[in-house]
């Protein structure tokens, strides 16, 4: 079992949980210049995260979001808000969870996985930008291959958790979440996993 301390939420995160930021109350009335949604709400989680650009600049001016996620999801989500506003689409779109949880001080090792929903919708969204602009060159999503279609995550994704350390599926699950809805990616995952394995370490690295 699990001990208490390992589920104990930072100050942060009980605050962007209690007050998020940047909600998005009104999709029409915000005019998007990108729009991102991951996940599928039948299947328990979904995210959405639309932004404006400032094309002077070429940096996010607004990111708002909302999302039918959990408490983790929401406070990751909401910090992530505030990182993106400012930056460029460039360096937006290399946030990562990992960047997250250390923006909220950490999140209990069982919940990191939550934090993954807005960074990739973020992503969605920066790609729905090129799209609409004519700017396809810089589009990135194309080139991955979306292995969970309840949650979005890509073969690149699998790849990503492999190198940080994932080496069973169900480590391969805390780091994506891969197939804790409906489960129907699993084999598929599992593939992707061996693979990633041999290709980047020897037998008794493993």
């Amino acid at each position: 079992m699990d001990k208490p301390n390992e589920w104990l939420y930072t100050d942060k995160v009980k605050d962007h949980f209690m007050h998020p930021r940047n909600l998005l109350l009104d999709e029409e009335k915000f005019q998007a210049d990108g729009r991102g949604v991951i996940g599928n709400i039948k299947c328990g989680d979904e995210m959405i995260v639309v932004i404006k650009v400032d094309k002077k600049t070429n940096t996010i001016a607004q990111c708002k979001w909302k999302t039918y996620g959990c408490a983790s999801a929401i406070a990751s989500t909401s910090v992530l808000s505030e990182m993106a506003v400012g930056k460029t689409l460039e360096q937006a779109y290399q946030l990562s969870s990992r960047d997250i949880a250390q923006a909220l001080g950490g999140l209990p090792e069982h919940k990191i996985h939550c934090s993954v929903l807005g960074d990739k919708a973020l992503r969605a969204a920066i790609d729905d930008y090129y799209t609409r602009n004519g700017q396809l060159d810089k589009v990135k999503q194309e080139k991955e291959h979306i292995i969970c279609q309840c949650l979005g995550i890509t073969d690149s994704d699998i790849e990503h958790a492999v190198l940080e350390g994932a080496r069973t599926y169900l480590e391969l699950q805390e780091r994506t979440k891969a197939g804790t809805v409906c489960g129907k990616c699993k084999d598929k995952s599992l593939k992707l996993l061996e693979e990633y394995k041999a290709k980047y370490f020897k037998e008794e690295e493993l």
